[in-house]
């Protein structure tokens, strides 16, 4: 694995310095090339970043700004704090889990559901999303946010109060079609806050705030709530995947997500 990754970096080194007319592909290898060797080094890649701004100065400035984004320490908090907004220009976010064989929800996606309840009964107003789509082996029909909204549903949550994204396999696809929804349904959202276990909120936080600098949205994210799990990791250069894949590079991130995933196995991923 490490030697595939080594030759990622050696690749996009090579054609951040191939002289070839500007255009997208040119622009792309450079942005593959900062996030990469972010992820490999811990150190950024200012060559690559100034080359990129020559080329395309916006999106320059913005990678910038995902890169000090992703060099910012998270807080990673168990509760939402006092001081958020009380009315529905506040978005809490649960992030899925990937589903059991028979379309059950794992005890991880509960977990966070747990928190995401608390959370909503501090803040009454706020709009919930549940986020993520079909990974039950056996039962093509059930999807993270639809599992996620039924038990919320349940537990006395005013489905008028949710907002189901059920497509997305990735979190960056999280991110990607969370912003979608809340664009069309819910333009007067201007604060996010994500809801996951303690070692995915640095990820959803990071891809989530990339996401709203890449479309220049006025959505901020501003604070997390997270389950406390047991165990589970998200490397560097698993997150270097997922803004590659906000970036527009499927093919690229998806082999990163099958070298690097460490959590649970991925569902079959669609790059379509």
């Amino acid at each position: 694995m490490e030697l595939r990754l080594i030759g990622l970096v050696l690749l996009l080194c090579l054609a951040v310095g191939m002289a070839v007319p500007a255009g997208a592909e040119e622009t792309q290898s450079r942005i593959e090339r900062v996030v990469v060797s972010y992820a490999s080094t811990g150190t950024r890649d200012e060559k690559a970043l100034e080359s990129l701004a020559e080329l395309d100065p916006a999106l320059g400035e913005k990678w910038t700004r995902i890169m000090d984004l992703w060099e910012t320490p998270v807080t990673v908090r168990e509760q939402l704090p006092d001081g958020l907004p009380e009315d529905d220009t506040l978005c809490l976010v649960a992030l899925g889990f990937q589903l059991n064989p028979d379309g059950t929800m794992r005890e991880e996606l509960i977990e966070r559901l747990k928190v995401l309840l608390e959370a909503s009964q501090k803040y009454p107003n706020a709009i919930l999303v549940c986020t993520g789509g079909g990974t039950a082996a056996n039962d093509p029909t059930a999807t993270e946010a639809g599992r996620m909204a039924e038990w919320l549903e349940a537990q006395g949550v005013d489905p008028a109060r949710l907002v189901i994204e059920d497509h997305s396999l990735t979190t960056a696809q999280n991110a990607i079609y969370t912003f979608d929804l809340l664009s069309e349904q819910h333009p007067q959202v201007k604060q996010i806050a994500i809801i996951s276990s303690d070692y995915h909120i640095a990820t959803g936080i990071l891809l989530f705030g990339a996401e709203a600098i890449l479309r220049e949205s006025e959505m901020e994210i501003v604070s997390n709530a997270s389950w406390k799990a047991p165990s589970g990791s998200l490397s560097a250069m698993f997150q270097a995947g997922a803004l590659i894949e906000l970036s527009g590079d499927t093919k690229t991130a998806f082999e990163i997500y099958y070298d690097t995933y460490d959590i649970h196995e991925l569902p079959p991923l669609n790059e379509n």
